[in-house]
């Protein structure tokens, strides 16, 4: 059976930026009154969703007794709770986007700059784009990938599954000839869950077709 979820593939162009969101780590305390080694998993779910991960930065406590803190009488203050708020960036078509936090690096492509249409098969353009995203996994000294496979929500939900983790494979494959030895991937496809845009226009769903290379920040991307 043959099942429609891609677009035609494009030639490959130098990407021109566009920063769509920029923010810094924040506290808040809220008043009441407001050659490598592939683990592939084979689990529906992962255990959090992708991109949700707790932050590991412990927050920053506030004396709900300060003299200089000023609250409506019968008020307390919230647990204090650190927003680790992305910043990213996507090129202007949309074809790659990236997205950093204190902790970690994601970078996405779109299926359609990979892949030919209903195809895990790489392109010939793909080659170059992932050798980039290998050279900034060097750069941090990763030890530990995740390479996450998406589609839209056309056609069924297993036949998504199996090529969005076929997909997931073939970059992992291909990130593996370029990056250090030893680094460690996990390796999953997840259909059409955790969109990032509305399927119901095609471009939400060009954007919910891609593959999500996610890492550990290093010292030199502090």
């Amino acid at each position: 059976m043959t099942t429609s979820r891609r677009g035609p593939s494009r030639a490959t162009t130098p990407p021109r930026l566009a920063v769509t969101a920029v923010a810094a780590v924040l506290v808040i305390a809220g008043a009441n009154v407001l050659g490598a080694t592939v683990a592939r998993a084979d689990d529906d779910k992962p255990s959090v969703p992708p991109g949700t991960e707790a932050n590991s930065t412990a927050p920053v406590a506030i004396d709900s007794n300060s003299p200089g803190l000023k609250l409506p009488p019968g008020a307390t203050l919230a647990p204090a709770k650190v927003l680790d708020i992305a910043q990213v960036v996507e090129d202007l078509g949309g074809e790659q986007r990236r997205q950093d936090t204190n902790e970690s690096v994601m970078m996405a492509l779109q299926a359609e700059v990979l892949f030919p249409k209903n195809s895990a098969v790489l392109n010939a353009q793909a080659s170059d784009r992932i050798r980039a995203i290998a050279d900034e996994i060097n750069k941090q000294h990763a030890t530990k990938v995740r390479v996450f496979g998406f589609t839209d929500n056309l056609g069924t939900y297993d036949h998504g599954k199996v090529l969005s983790k076929q997909r997931a494979d073939a970059v992992q494959r291909e990130l593996a000839k370029s990056v250090d030895p030893g680094i460690s991937f996990d390796i999953r496809g997840y259909s059409e869950d955790y969109p990032i845009a509305d399927n119901a226009t095609e471009e939400g769903r060009r954007k919910n077709r891609r593959v999500e290379i996610t890492f550990p920040r290093g010292e030199s991307g502090q």
